[in-house]
């Protein structure tokens, strides 16, 4: 704690929390054996013989969902052993098989039993189907027995996603890659579980190229308080992002988990929230569930900079690469307002036609004899710009302004997880982007341009709504009116105008939100975890770079003599910066109103210690 800081913790206490038991993949094993006697070993033995010997298995399916609108998207297998045997949990049952050497048997046999029972229940969607690397590459197990499986149960193989659970840190990757190989040129699909809980399933992400990865449960229960956990799973869905991959996020167990994950733009979810592992899963998730999922956060969006091209998509019918330029043609004869065809084959974005271009050549002679039955691919841009949904307006203005500006008059392709979306236009564009300026500038504050009082308490609903640990941090000059008095005002607002600007250099652009309440005070949302050296540095800089603002005179006696609200003559100190901080741990406040009181408190008690100083409120959260 800096000499400058003060904090008021209260009586803390330690919060008790009783987590969940994890939920094993059929194959994850754990390097961690339990010791045990000769006796209990060939007890555990017997009881595996006769397990594989009469199938005594029983599949159980979690709930995968779209986080987009609460649709069940498909289902992971899970496997357990007899209710009443030791090796009914899934780890003692692998455990056992392992050290008996019938790993390999028992997989056969889990997938068996998992395919079966998935067909017998009627699920709709897609099965994650547990298996692990050392399983896969097994020269036995690529006898097509798994696709002749799911082939007799009437299963399309494009169902099913091979989930790949590390058991041990390190694989041949080559073969490995292979074998994934195999099994995609059959119609299955990939995935890769637990990421983060391992040594190399991100060496294996690089390798393979997963359609899907999951990132392990430790990351994401309690991501609502741990501002490393959001960071680990915003940099991996920022990989994701660039490598096609869906990102799909478990052990979700509670609302404020949830609504972290959406915020996020995490692709799927599955957890005991959304609904537990069963014989008989539900087939549809629950009302309150969809709701959290489908509500808007107030605010997001209009002062944040997370607008993003999704917000102008356009549904056009694209045309195939093989689509005769005659009737590419006739489609923008019969639409004079479509400016731009798409072309895509097999949902990926190939070229992009334009319509001055095609009423251009077709207005040349002979071009519908000699082009007209061709493929519009002769005719196509084969490189126009194509653009995530998720890419933020700002981002996407920039791009389009680096790269071109005909791109705002031929449009942009529009696409999601690298299939085409849609289109974009600039006229779009620039409409938005106009509403989202003149909706700022409507609540900013003139003098700073900061957000002022109505996106600041947005701002705030937004966070507590999401259920994030935040900082808001309450920031006010002292002695700023006697200031005023002798300087005259214009010398006053620069001096608030310098603060704001210190201010906003020690936040980070991308998680923290500053506003300007009016006067010389300010309001911080740090997200960042480092807040509080932030804060320090604040007050270093200022106290550092506002002696510009005084005289000699007034620097060498350290203040100034003016007259008080009475009337009468004193001597004040030179203008400083007060802090009050409030740590916002979920759950300890409802709404903007009882933080800003809490922060306003704050402030007060870090304005009576002489000169710059920052004060940490943490009764609240004791």
């Amino acid at each position: 704690m800096s000499r400058r800081t003060l904090e008021n913790r209260g009586n803390m206490s330690e919060k008790q929390t009783g987590a969940e038991q994890p939920q094993y993949g059929v194959s994850m094993l754990r390097n961690v054996m339990p010791r045990m006697s000769e006796a209990e070993r060939n007890r555990k033995r017997l009881l595996l013989d006769d397990i594989i010997e009469n199938c005594s298995l029983t599949a159980v399916f979690q709930p995968i969902i779209d986080m987009d609108n609460g649709a069940i998207m498909g289902y992971e297998g899970l496997i357990r052993g007899p209710s009443d045997s030791p090796l009914h949990a899934p780890i003692a049952l692998l455990q056992t098989a392992e050290t008996q050497g019938r790993l390999f048997e028992l997989e056969r046999l889990c997938r068996k039993v998992t395919l079966e029972s998935f067909q017998r229940a009627e699920l709709k969607g897609r099965l994650f189907l547990n298996i692990s690397p050392e399983c896969l590459i097994e020269p036995l197990f690529k006898d097509g027995e798994t696709l002749k499986l799911i082939r007799d149960l009437g299963i399309n193989p494009d169902r099913i996603i091979i989930e790949l659970t590390e058991a041990h840190p390190t694989y041949d990757y080559a073969l490995l890659r292979d074998a994934v190989n195999h099994y995609r040129e059959m119609g299955f699909r990939v995935a890769i579980d637990d990421l983060g809980e391992g040594f190399s399933n991100l060496r294996l992400w690089s390798e393979l190229n997963p359609d899907f990865v999951k990132i392990d449960m430790h990351f994401v229960q309690g991501i609502n308080q741990d501002s490393v956990k959001h960071q680990f799973v915003s940099s991996i869905q920022q990989i994701a992002e660039r490598t096609q991959t869906k990102v799909i996020a478990e052990g979700i167990e509670t609302y404020a988990e949830l609504a972290v994950i959406k915020n996020l733009n995490i692709a799927l979810g599955q957890g005991y929230l959304i609904g537990r592992p069963n014989a008989n899963p539900i087939v549809s998730v629950p009302t309150e569930i969809v709701q959290a999922l489908t509500k808007s956060f107030k605010g997001r969006g209009l002062f944040q900079k997370n607008a993003v091209a999704r917000k102008i998509l356009r549904e056009v019918v694209p045309v195939p690469s093989s689509a005769p330029n005659q009737a590419v043609f006739q489609i923008f004869t019969e639409n004079p307002e479509l400016h731009s065809l798409p072309v895509v084959d097999d949902m990926t974005p190939v070229g992009l036609l334009k319509r001055h271009q095609i009423i251009e050549n077709f207005a040349k002679p002979f071009v519908h004899e000699l082009f007209g039955k061709k493929h519009c691919a002769t005719m196509m841009d084969s490189s126009p710009m194509i653009v995530d949904q998720n890419i933020s307006l700002h981002e996407l203005s920039n791009l389009i302004v680096s790269s071109g500006r005909h791109h705002l008059l031929d449009g942009f392709i529009i696409t999601s997880q690298g299939k085409y979306a849609g289109m974009g236009t600039g006229h779009d564009l620039m409409r938005e982007i106009t509403e989202i300026q003149i909706n700022t500038a409507r609540y900013a504050n003139p003098l700073t341009l900061l957000p002022g009082n109505v996106p600041i308490n947005e701002h705030i609903d937004m966070l507590l709504e999401t259920g994030v640990f935040f900082c808001a941090c309450y920031c006010d000059l002292d002695n700023f009116k006697p200031f005023n008095d002798v300087y005259g005002y214009r010398r006053g607002d620069d001096m608030i105008q310098f603060c704001g600007e210190v201010l906003s250099e020690i936040c980070d652009p991308e998680r923290d939100f500053i506003g300007h309440i009016g006067g010389d005070d300010f309001i911080i949302l740090f997200q960042s975890q480092d807040w509080q050296k932030r804060c320090d540095e604040a007050l270093v800089r200022f106290d550092m770079l506002n002696a510009r603002f005084f005289t000699d005179e007034h620097l060498r006696e350290k203040g100034f003599m003016t007259q008080d609200r009475r009337g009468e003559k004193i001597f004040f100190p030179l203008t400083s910066l007060s802090i009050g901080a409030v740590p916002v741990v979920p759950g300890t406040y409802d709404t903007h109103h009882e933080i800003s009181e809490a922060a306003a408190t704050a402030k007060k008690n870090a304005k009576k210690t002489m000169g710059s100083s920052l004060f940490v409120e943490r009764r609240k959260n004791a």
